[in-house]
């Protein structure tokens, strides 16, 4: 039997208390957690009575679990995007294998020190790449590969964001301002660009987008909109993205209506109507969507050309009413059509009968990012108790690499109004 991994988690937002922390439940005879860290000392002392955490292993910061020995023999680090790089260096330099939360780093200087210190030190860092793990994306893979449509000449993808998701994330929430956190395009899609690299097995040569904030500022707030939503705003009953309708009477995420995890479980520790009408009269969950200080965009295309030929698109838009994924693989031989708000995947050789494939079928969960959270968790855990090297669906850093090139590239051109960007100019820097 494989040792009990401990695990230390820097961290405790909604991906590390809520998500990550809850797989020692899962899988108690693989891992168990033995040290916690964060700002918040609620949180820090609730994970700590959930999981029986030792006081001497509770921390009010990253900073502070790293300034001690090392306590565990793997870090989860689940704090901001700007900070991962800061706490995985000296994770590293202390000797702990890394889960760390996506993106590595907006800053490309960032990404390829914590390579190059993980390389150093012969540790491991496996980065988020959530989707990589789904029964979904597994299937769609072990599809292309079979060459049931031959070689993918083009892709075309879609990042539904969600109307919701937007305005809860990225208008009001922690990811809102690229000065603070990380564009778009990096945040959210680097999930895409590593699946769309995946799946095809293909290398990007270049890339152009363009996007904009196109809508979520205050020149498109409708007359008489208030600066809260709960605080005399006269076209609230019109209005989708009032938080009231979002966070407290939505029939999917509302918490008048049962819904208790995410996102309400971010506006309030404890959601009871009672709580999350209490935090959008004050917090920054009860702003409104056209006066708040974000500034990363609603809508980006990207297209990518690849170094065999083929090409990618992928659009990220906030503007649907639910947030999915849908990719079309167009082959010399067929085509695929991958819906993953159906759970279908259709794959349709070229003269013949099209052949649907129903995901729902093939597993039993599907939570926590359509089933790739906790199945991301115990393959990494498995992986460090055999002491073998990233493989299958896992990722090596060097090859996360790869999608923030694609990321950060896109970025780069949008703000140069479309201008191609050769990835490799960045690979050399």
């Amino acid at each position: 039997m494989s040792k009990r991994i401990k695990v230390a988690i820097a961290g405790l937002g909604s991906r590390g208390k809520d998500v990550y922390a809850p797989t020692a439940k899962l899988f108690p005879d693989k891992m168990e957690i033995v040290a916690i860290a964060d700002i918040d000392p609620v949180k820090v002392s609730e994970v700590a009575k959930e999981y029986s955490v030792p006081e001497s292993g509770c921390f009010s910061s990253a900073e502070k679990l790293l300034a001690q020995d090392k306590l565990a023999d793997v870090m989860f680090i689940t704090t901001q995007d700007q900070q991962h790089v800061k706490h995985a260096l000296p994770a590293l330099k202390k000797g702990y294998d890394i889960l760390l939360e996506k993106p590595i780093s907006p800053d490309l200087d960032e990404c390829r020190e914590c390579v190059r210190v993980a390389n150093e030190c012969r540790k491991k860092i496996v980065v988020c790449h959530v989707l990589r793990y789904t029964p979904y994306y597994t299937k769609l893979k072990e599809v292309i590969g079979s060459a049931v449509i031959g070689d993918i000449v083009s892709i075309m993808a879609i990042e539904n964001v969600g109307y919701w998701h937007q305005a809860h994330s990225f208008v009001r929430g922690n990811w809102r301002n690229s000065d603070t956190t990380s564009p778009m395009i990096l945040q959210k899609c680097c999930h895409d660009f590593d699946l769309l690299l995946w799946l095809s097995q293909k290398t990007c040569a270049s890339v152009s987008s363009f996007g904009n904030t196109y809508y979520f500022k205050k020149e498109n707030a409708p007359e008489g909109a208030a600066l809260r939503c709960l605080n005399g705003c006269e076209v609230k009953e019109q209005c989708p993205f009032d938080a009231e309708k979002i966070y407290i009477t939505n029939e999917d995420t509302g918490v008048a209506k049962g819904k208790t995890g995410w996102p309400v479980d971010v506006v309030a520790s404890h959601p009871t109507v009672e709580s999350v009408t209490e935090a959008i009269k004050t917090g920054p969950y009860g702003r409104c969507v056209y006066m708040c200080d974000n500034n990363v965009v609603d809508h980006q295309i990207v297209n990518m050309n690849m170094t065999d030929g083929s090409t990618i698109s992928l659009t990220m838009a906030a503007f649907n009413t639910t947030g999915s994924r849908y990719q079309k693989f167009m082959g010399t031989k067929g085509e695929i059509v991958a819906d993953l708000s159906e759970n279908t995947i259709k794959v349709t050789p070229f003269g013949k009968k099209t052949e649907v494939i129903d995901v729902s079928k093939l597993a039993t969960d599907f939570s926590g990012h359509a089933g790739g959270d906790s199945r991301m968790v115990e393959e990494f855990i498995d992986m460090i108790a055999k002491g073998t090297e990233p493989e299958g669906n896992m990722t090596s850093i060097e090859h996360s690499m790869e999608s923030h090139y694609c990321a950060i590239a896109a970025e780069k051109s949008r703000l140069a109004n479309g201008a191609v960007i050769d990835l490799e100019t960045l690979r050399q820097l």
